[in-house]
């Protein structure tokens, strides 16, 4: 990629020219995370009471929030369509369920999303960036992307190069963030660090930063396959490099924690940390995002318990 067009996507690098040591000058510059701090504030944070009429609110905001996924090998159109049914009218049965944010789909099912969702608010995202690994070369994840918003994808989940960034090779890391960045034209990109595979607070606030310098629109935990996934330190620790950078710069990032979250009460907790260290303004789908596959249905039922005070089978909702 060429350093014009990085420099037009970076935003406060310490310098104007863009080589590989200006990069490394600009992560190792990242202020580092006081690692006992971060656990015990997610800690209190999780012990805050949710009031009756706050709490369906909250649930009804978390599926808002929700991009309901599938990214198995045997996925089919056949089931995309019926996802995307539910991504719509999440429970047929009560239609003041909203619809989810997004549904998120491997690249080449991408058509079927986009036919099935026609004329429905809920957009059609996909994983790129040969997902969930990123082991390919950058030609290889451009055209990816260029072909899943060519086919109607208006958000692209990418996955970062968690090689290159561990051996500090943190310049390929930023060219190839901001050159996926210009594939998606349009598209909204959500950029994937795989928290699970960095180790380290540290490494992930060094991530979190030099991809939201490289253009992301978003920045996500985990691809979902590598465990640990979403964590709520981990969360926020990137919520804080939000914070932190939108402090800087002007410019508003969102969050999405994925993996791992399945059940109301965790995503909840969530919701309240990012209102405590964002505020109002970051509680919106076009700010944070859960990656949703069992979460919906959880969602589903405490609604449907607050409301007749009962539990309902999980077998009554469909499985994702």
């Amino acid at each position: 990629m060429s350093t014009t067009v990085s420099t037009a996507l970076r935003t406060s690098l310490p310098d104007r020219s863009l080589t590989p040591k200006t990069v490394a000058s600009y992560v190792g510059g990242v202020t580092p995370v006081d690692e006992v701090g971060v656990t015990e504030r997610a800690a209190a944070l999780s012990t805050r009471s949710v009031k009756r009429e706050s709490k369906l609110a909250a649930l009804d905001l978390a599926i808002r929030m929700c991009d309901l996924t599938t990214l198995e090998g045997r996925d089919t159109p056949g089931k995309v369509a019926q996802l995307a049914s539910k991504a719509v009218q999440p429970d047929p049965t009560d239609p003041g369920i909203p619809s989810v944010a997004a549904l998120c789909v491997y690249p080449n099912l991408v058509p079927y999303a986009v036919e099935a969702l026609a004329g429905h608010p809920v957009a059609v995202a996909s994983v790129a960036t040969y997902f969930p690994s990123g082991q390919a070369p950058l030609e290889v994840k451009i055209g990816e992307v260029e072909w899943a918003v060519k086919a109607g994808a208006g958000e692209i989940d990418m996955v970062i190069n968690r090689g290159a960034f561990l051996s500090g090779d943190y310049y390929r890391v930023f060219e190839e963030t901001a050159s996926i960045k210009e594939a998606c034209g349009t598209a909204h990109l959500k950029v994937i660090l795989e928290t699970g595979e960095l180790s380290t607070f540290d490494n992930v606030r060094r991530a979190s930063m030099l991809a939201m310098e490289a253009g992301a629109d978003f920045i996500k935990t985990s691809t979902g396959k590598v465990s640990p996934a979403a964590t709520l330190p981990v969360t926020l620790v990137m919520l804080e490099a939000i914070r932190d950078f939108y402090a800087r710069t002007g410019r508003p990032v969102g969050m999405k924690p994925a993996g791992g979250i399945s059940k109301a009460k965790v995503a909840i907790r969530y919701l309240v940390m990012l209102a405590e260290t964002l505020g109002s303004d970051w509680l919106t789908p076009d700010r944070f995002r859960f990656g949703a596959s069992s979460l919906l249905n959880d969602l589903l039922m405490q609604i449907r318990w607050i409301q007749e005070g009962r539990y309902q089978s999980p077998d009554y909702f469909t499985k994702d």
